[in-house]
């Protein structure tokens, strides 16, 4: 039987390919494969991991005091008292919990396309050119607060609220750079726009796989960076801290995940086709696996990088 890490690199069926598989423990790289043309200098495609970028973003905001989750969501179409969108909070977006009809992948064939490769290609495959403008435009479903709805659109809204903040375009890029990326030696970390300058935070943030592991890092330290402070421990909490489920045993907590049914804590930033940051505070690990596994697969990945991670619990296996 292959150990997890030759499982995960075996490139089986079941796994699907594995471009990058990084293993830090401790602060050090202890493991680091690579796949076909792929190394240490290549930038991958984050997906959805960076939803949880984003998280750090807001919560760089939140202790600036310049956002409250509980505050009402400033988007203008929802302005109106009358508008039962009106109602929905940062803190709604932030846990899928805005209410706002959407479809995130197509359910038995229907849609033909879901409502978030919609907001950023729209119906004829061309780019969209205001992704948080077509997602704001949704109606409600349900009321804000009710249940967990995964929405890419959330996201979107949310990084136009961090946008109409900290400037557009040029200038949202360089305020990621300064107050994120370069921190933490993301020297890879490269945000795409739309044409309305705000980042695309619900899908692409290409980074090496080196640079996922800064990010996750963050996270496992509990915001700090060295002896420098970035993120409060009480937000980097809120990525651990259960928020509802989807229906299918996923829990979802604040653009981040909760790691399955684990004994540790665990907790891990996600993206399509099996993107991975797990961050394992109790055993001082991070994981980070890049790749393409079809969605029915994703189960075989996330087993086996359970199995992993249990490698490092001496609780359960001796010393690693």
């Amino acid at each position: 039987m292959l150990d997890p890490v030759d499982q995960l690199v075996s490139d089986a069926p079941e796994i699907g390919r594995t471009d990058a598989l990084l293993v830090v423990h401790r602060g050090d790289v202890i493991v680091e494969h690579y796949g076909v043309e792929v190394d240490a200098t290549t930038t991958m495609r984050s997906w959805s991991i960076a939803k949880s970028m984003l998280h750090a973003a807001v919560g760089l905001l939140v202790d600036d005091g310049a956002l409250d989750l509980e505050a009402r969501a400033p988007v203008a179409a929802w302005a109106d008292p009358d508008d039962p969108r009106h109602a929905i909070t940062l803190r709604h977006l932030m846990t899928m919990q805005s209410g706002l009809t959407w479809c995130e992948a197509p359910v038995h064939g229907v849609p033909a396309l879901p409502d978030s490769y919609l907001m950023v290609y729209g119906n004829d495959g061309g780019p969209q050119e205001d992704t948080a403008a077509w997602a704001a435009d949704r109606p409600l479903a349900i009321p804000p607060g009710t249940a967990l709805n995964y929405s890419s659109g959330n996201s979107a809204i949310v990084s136009t609220i961090v946008r109409d903040l900290v400037g557009t375009g040029p200038a949202y890029r360089s305020w990621l750079r300064e107050r994120l990326f370069d921190p933490l030696g993301m020297a890879s970390a490269t945000p795409r726009f739309d044409s309305a300058g705000s980042w695309m935070a619900s899908s692409f943030c290409f980074c090496s796989a080196r640079d996922f592991a800064r990010f996750g890092q963050l996270y496992l330290d509990g915001g700090m960076v060295g002896d420098r402070r970035l993120l409060t421990e009480d937000w980097v909490a809120t990525a651990g801290r259960p928020t509802g489920g989807d229906g299918t045993g996923a829990v979802h907590t604040m653009h981040w995940w909760r790691f399955g049914d684990n004994p540790w804590g665990a907790f891990h930033a996600s993206g399509y086709l099996g993107q991975y940051v797990v961050v394992v505070p109790p055993l001082d690990l991070v994981v980070v696996r890049l790749g393409e596994t079809p969605t029915a697969s994703r189960d075989h990945v996330l087993e086996a990088l359970t199995e992993l991670i249990r490698t490092f619990d001496t609780t359960t296996r001796g010393t690693a």
